[in-house]
């Protein structure tokens, strides 16, 4: 009697650990939950974490809460100025309602393919409609020649409406958005990536690009060259005003220091008038009177006494 208690017993614990097994489930913080009786969703769906309790036969399906990334297909598009340029769009979004998700789109692979079709048009209607210029430049600008932009042919008369990029790409946002809660998708971000030029104009559009940093390279050079000459003239009236300022001290020093030796030799000569006599002849010949030149000089001048010498002293 007591093993068949026993027996028993085990068997009952079986029995609730399978059907708690089966029962029992946890939702952590990035999932959410619809659960399903037969194909027919039970309940609300789950979207707090936990521990939750289903029957058995019941199925939990389980669907992200974070935001998810969709990439497109670079496209080829023409825009309203008929340039043909190849445009790459990216988009963040997330699974709002997982039921209406799990009726209409089932999956997350099949959600990528949905929002190709949805982004990538209302991409390729609005690049339609708007010129290049409004794609590749930030909203406010007014006109694309103060931008120092390189202008594609057929470009140069264009004036901004001032979308720009970013407006754009929130009416993306906003358009593909419309048609999103319908999937039980939350559209959250729609960007470009990228925009190039196709192969046919990206050649024009870099020899233009070459031809305006060259003029504007030229232009700095001239303006560059032009303020070296500046300096260089005030330069050289101001070495002229020093050069001649201290001309004018110079001689103006050298006549004070003439005048005083003047003076010191006036001075000295004054006391002894043979000494200045003998000075002076000396001075005559350090002055190489006789080079080069013929001077016929009698014995009996006064310039050739001290040549001659004294003859009392001989």
């Amino acid at each position: 009697m007591n093993r068949r208690l026993v027996h028993g017993i085990v068997g009952l614990v079986i029995v609730l650990g399978a059907f708690a097994w089966y029962s029992l489930f946890v939702v952590n913080e990035a999932q959410q939950v619809v659960i399903t009786q037969f194909g027919k969703p039970w309940g609300d769906p789950i979207k707090t974490a936990g521990l939750n309790f289903k029957l058995p036969w019941m199925k939990v399906n389980y669907f992200s809460r974070k935001i998810l990334q969709w990439d497109g297909s670079p496209a080829q598009i023409p825009t309203k100025d008929k340039k043909y340029i190849w445009v790459d769009t990216t988009a963040r979004w997330r699974i709002s309602d997982p039921l209406r998700f799990m009726q209409r789109v089932t999956s997350e692979d099949r959600a990528q393919s949905r929002l190709d079709g949805i982004i990538d048009s209302v991409a390729r209607d609005l690049v339609s409609k708007s010129i290049l210029v409004e794609l590749v430049r930030k909203e406010g600008w007014e006109d694309v020649r103060s931008s120092g932009l390189a202008l594609t042919p057929g470009m140069e008369e264009v004036k901004g409406s001032g979308l720009g990029r970013e407006k754009i790409t929130r009416q993306m946002l906003l358009e593909a958005a419309k048609l999103t809660p319908a999937l039980g998708i939350e559209l959250v971000d729609v960007r470009i990536k990228r925009i190039n030029y196709v192969k046919t104009v990206q050649r024009k559009v870099f020899d233009r690009m070459i031809s305006e940093r060259n003029r504007i390279a030229a232009q700095y050079r001239s303006e560059g060259e032009g303020a070296k000459a500046a300096i260089l003239g005030e330069m050289g009236k101001e070495l002229k005003r020093i050069n001649s300022g201290a001309y004018k001290e110079s001689q103006e020093i050298k006549g004070k220091a003439d005048a005083q030796a003047t003076k010191i030799y006036a001075q000295s000569f004054g006391r002894d008038i043979e000494f200045y006599t003998f000075f002076r002849t000396l001075e005559a010949y350090q002055e190489k009177t006789f080079e080069n030149s013929v001077i016929v000089v009698g014995t009996d001048s006064e310039f050739y006494n001290l040549l001659k010498g004294d003859d009392k002293e001989r």
